[in-house]
Parts: C-alpha cells; sequence; structure tokens
C-alpha cells in the first residue's frame, strides 16, 4: 500500500537505505545467540541428513537384496527419523527374507 503510493525512485531509495540484511550486531549477548542459533541449526541439519541417508541405506540394500518393499512400507521408511529404529532397520535388511519382518515392533 505504501509502495504504491509512492514515486519508484523514492521506493528503490528508501530499499537501499533500510536494508537490514546485512546488519551486523554489535552487542556480545547478540553475537553469542546468533551464533548459538546458527550452531543448533547446522546439528539439526546434520541429524536430519544422517536421518535421511540411513533410511535410503535400508531401501538400497532391500533392493540390493531384489526384495520388494510395498509403496506404504517404503515411505514409512524414508520418512523415519529415529535413529535406533534406523538402525535396526539396516541390521535387519542385511538379513530378512521378506520386507514385511520390518514391520515387527521388537527390531
Amino acid at each position: 500500500m505504501v509502495r504504491a503510493a509512492l514515486p519508484g525512485k523514492i521506493w528503490d531509495h528508501l530499499e537501499k537505505h533500510v536494508n537490514t540484511e546485512t546488519y551486523e550486531y554489535l552487542s556480545d549477548w547478540a553475537r553469542e545467540n546468533i551464533a548459538k542459533g546458527r550452531a543448533e541449526g547446522r546439528a539439526e541439519a546434520q541429524a536430519e541428513g544422517k536421518a535421511e541417508a540411513m533410511a535410503e541405506a535400508v531401501v538400497i540394500i532391500l533392493d540390493a537384496r531384489n526384495i520388494q518393499v510395498p509403496d506404504e512400507l517404503k515411505h514409512k521408511i524414508l520418512v523415519c527419523r529415529d535413529f535406533d529404529r534406523l538402525n535396526a532397520w539396516i541390521t535387519a535388511a542385511a538379513t530378512i527374507e521378506s520386507s514385511d519382518a520390518l514391520l515387527d515392533e521388537e527390531l
């Protein structure tokens, strides 16, 4: 609404001088919390990537062993982010005869 009321040159000038993306926080508190947030974000992304790779490994192992995996089960595997469950599935994928065995809660 404001943009529509201002001439283009004035709007461009305001955008150029009000840009906050390059603002550098000066207080130690702000810098520490920004660094903490970035570190937490990186850790979460790494954990997510590891879980995705483990889930894909389960599917790849089953595929390499020519074990058919229904789409519903494949989806369940690929969205799983429980490391204990994924480790159990990777181990089981190497020895089971049927993908139905992955549904066993005792794995």
